[in-house]
């Protein structure tokens, strides 16, 4: 359902024809161009670009997903994978997954998910999950981009929630094109 409404979203830029064929690209491109609007001009480029790109990923990913880590549908569900279950706590990788997931849900379903989650707290774990992701990761870049999103953590999250909101508020007309 979350995700069925990101996908929805981000389409309505779009005529139907090429929400038919949005592809990963056009994805990334459509919320790299409203992040933009939302965050001004001095952000960071490349904190931009990642954070396009996990809106993009998790627009483009089911909650029921068998060959990529599935979009969450709710916090608790984050929660019990990265917080209860420990066993990931030591790759890189899951931790900023789990850090992502966070951000998607604390920020762009903020308004959803807030009078069941408590959404500054799932901010802080975002925070440490990032945080411990760029302390396990080896490539020096990787690392340097991971702490920054951890330390803007919560800036970003806003600029999540901010665009989602946006997007809701939009009023968009579906032009279907002649055949």
């Amino acid at each position: 359902m979350l995700r069925w409404r990101l996908v929805e979203w981000a389409a309505a830029c779009t005529d139907v024809a090429e929400l038919l064929a949005a592809g990963e690209q056009q994805t990334l491109e459509f919320f790299v161009g409203r992040l933009k609007e939302v965050s001004g001009p001095t952000v960071d480029h490349q904190e931009l670009l990642y954070n396009a790109s996990v809106l993009a990923h998790y627009a483009r990913v089911s909650t029921h997903s068998a060959v990529d880590l599935m979009t969450p549908a709710t916090l608790a569900e984050v929660f019990d994978h990265f917080v209860f279950d420990t066993s990931l706590r030591d790759d890189s990788a899951m931790m900023e997954a789990a850090g992502a997931q966070c951000l998607l849900l604390a920020g762009f379903f903020e308004d959803q998910l807030r009078r069941r989650h408590n959404i500054r707290w799932y901010s802080h774990l975002g925070v440490g999950f990032f945080s411990r992701a760029a302390d396990l990761e080896r490539s020096p870049e990787k690392v340097r981009l991971l702490a920054a999103i951890a330390a803007g953590f919560e800036p970003w999250r806003q600029r999540y929630a901010r665009l989602s909101r946006d997007l809701r508020e939009r009023s968009f007309l579906l032009i279907r094109p002649p055949r």
